[in-house]
């Protein structure tokens, strides 16, 4: 959508609390620098963008340290501060995670999940990724909101199992609130096992897909009844999963009735979405379907 005649400011302060379906939505937070750059194609009423993406503009202008350390203006410290470990006792065993802001009567919960080799820090990692983990947990902050990054280990049963107790826990001590699921890359795994778990799914506001895999089970999963919104952010030029298939997953979500978005970051690689995903927009969207 393009807005003409009002300001960006102006717009994002008329629908800072409610969207055009009445549900609630993410007030602002640093939105000009992590809104999407040019888009390059845009396709079916908005839901497929293909969005421009430079590694020496995204990477190299936007980090003091390129892929280490974001500049100052991209990351508020407050995050960090906010940022505390824990460890949940389920019966799979014990799950340690990072976690910021209210464990109870959240009104938004934010839950991601890594990729392969990597952990629950990394989720909370302020200054890598162009500070975009940053700018999740400080959403969560100031909407009133709980940012969760468990360990998801190796993907494992009793991984996904631990993990299903956290959101529940979570889901128990805020029965309002919006969630979303995000899973990066190989950890759409878990996406797609709790997708299929109805005491989560029937809690489901939202699964986002960043640089993740394929997996047409979603189809018939429990979320996939109910019509869970579908975000999918993907590099064309990721080497692990293909843009194509990814593209085909799409489309296929589409014809089985799923409110479903893709953004493509044109040139982006696998850990692109990661970095350039506008967590403020994909949620809002999720959020509105």
């Amino acid at each position: 959508m393009r807005i003409t005649g009002i300001s960006a400011v102006t717009f994002a302060l008329l629908f800072s609390a409610v969207n055009a379906n009445g549900q609630e939505t993410l007030k602002p937070f640093k939105d000009r620098l992590f809104a999407y750059p040019q888009t390059l194609e845009e396709r079916d009423g908005g839901a497929y963008l293909k969005v421009d993406y430079r590694e020496l503009r995204d990477i190299n202008e936007r980090d003091a340290v390129p892929e280490r350390r974001a500049k100052r203006q991209y990351v508020d410290l407050a995050g960090r501060r906010a940022t505390k470990s824990a460890q949940l006792e389920t019966p799979a065993g014990a799950l340690n995670y990072q976690y910021a802001g209210k464990t109870s009567n959240a009104r938004f919960i934010t839950i991601y999940i890594h990729g392969k080799g990597g952990n629950a820090k990394q989720g909370v990692n302020d200054h890598s990724f162009g500070g975009n983990f940053n700018r999740i947990k400080m959403l969560m902050l100031k909407n009133n909101g709980l940012y969760l990054s468990p360990d998801a280990g190796d993907f494992a049963q009793s991984d996904i199992a631990k993990i299903e107790a956290l959101i529940g826990q979570a889901a128990a001590n805020s029965p309002s609130a919006k969630i979303v699921l995000a899973c990066g890359s190989a950890g759409g795994a878990v996406c797609y096992a709790l997708a299929d778990q109805n005491n989560i799914a029937q809690r489901l506001d939202g699964i986002a897909l960043l640089g993740s895999f394929w997996n047409d089970a979603l189809f018939a999963s429990a979320a996939g009844k109910r019509k869970v919104s579908l975000y999918i952010a993907h590099g064309s030029h990721d080497t692990v999963f293909d843009i194509q298939q990814v593209e085909s997953f799409y489309a296929r979500a589409r014809s089985n009735g799923l409110p479903v978005r893709m953004v493509r970051f044109e040139t982006g690689t696998h850990g692109t979405p990661i970095r350039m995903i506008d967590w403020r927009a994909a949620i809002n969207w999720m959020l509105s379907q």
